[in-house]
């Protein structure tokens, strides 16, 4: 997909937009996006950002989330749900689509030309014998994010993703020093946020906001405390990840079924109108 990247002051100023959306008296909330179609619904209900879902995307495009999407086609989808919205854009690059740290770098870069200033890059391994890169490894990568960033003349917003208690088992206060330390780490990497996937707990949640000098983004959905309760103990960025394309999913897979052995149609009942999805794709210039 051929985008023109957009003029760098004009990332620059979404990219500090967006570092201004975490530090407001309330926090900034993601209903995470996969395609420009949800990403600009996101808009339309009132998102003032958009994050991308690494799963969501990943299963759209027909491969496992996990560090199995490639890079051209991350970055062909980020292109295209920054184009279709004037809010800004952060994207979920799981663990860099890259090798080592100099091809962080390079998909940094990509995705900056792409039009998003803002990416997750979590410290997760998924093809080694370990749950979690090391501290000093996934510092490395974040560096290059933040030097690549450096050199396009953007203040990307690097949110660390740390997966120590999404990935680990073990006594909650030895994963809350684990988190606290590998944050520190990051953050004197070059990282903005601190995302902490795994945690929803007020308490443990309010724990880990005093012990960080970053904003904390934690993770959302079904039986998590509301945002209310949330932003109270410390949150400072919540999103929902994966779970958006889930219940989505879900839908299509029971009106499929209720088609296949009722014969009905109840489950495509409260569908948004074929004609309003059509207009909202419009191109702006043709829509106005």
């Amino acid at each position: 997909m051929n985008v023109p990247a957009p003029p760098t002051e004009e990332l620059a100023t979404k990219a500090r937009l967006l570092a201004t959306l975490h530090g407001g008296a309330q926090p900034l909330l993601l209903p995470n996006a996969w395609d420009a179609l949800s990403a600009r619904l996101s808009v339309r209900a009132g998102a003032a950002a958009v994050a991308t879902t690494s799963s969501g995307v990943a299963w759209s495009l027909g491969v496992p989330d996990g560090d199995r999407l490639g890079r051209e086609a991350a970055v062909a989808v980020v292109a295209r749900v920054a184009a279709a919205v004037d809010v800004p854009v952060t994207a979920d690059i799981e663990s860099g689509f890259a090798a080592d740290a100099a091809g962080v770098g390079e998909t940094v870069a990509r995705v900056l030309a792409a039009g998003a200033v803002g990416v997750n890059l979590e410290d997760g391994a998924y093809d080694g014998p370990d749950a979690l890169r090391p501290t000093d490894e996934a510092a490395e990568r974040l560096s290059a994010a933040r030097s690549a960033a450096d050199a396009a003349a953007v203040p990307l917003f690097v949110n660390a993703r740390v997966d120590v208690f999404l990935r680990k088992r073990g006594a909650t206060t030895a994963l809350v020093e684990e988190t606290l330390e590998r944050a520190r780490a990051y953050r004197a990497a070059g990282a903005d946020g601190v995302f902490v996937p795994g945690v929803t707990d007020p308490e443990l949640v309010r724990t880990l906001a005093d012990g960080l000098d970053a904003p904390l983004n934690v993770l959302a959905g079904p039986g998590a405390p509301d945002v209310a309760t949330l932003a109270a103990a410390g949150a400072a960025r919540i999103s929902v990840g994966s779970g958006i394309a889930q219940a989505a999913y879900a839908l299509a897979e029971r009106a499929a079924e209720e088609l296949l052995t009722a014969g009905t149609y109840e489950a495509q009942s409260g569908a948004l109108d074929y004609g309003d999805l059509n207009a909202l794709m419009e191109p702006a210039d043709r829509a106005s």
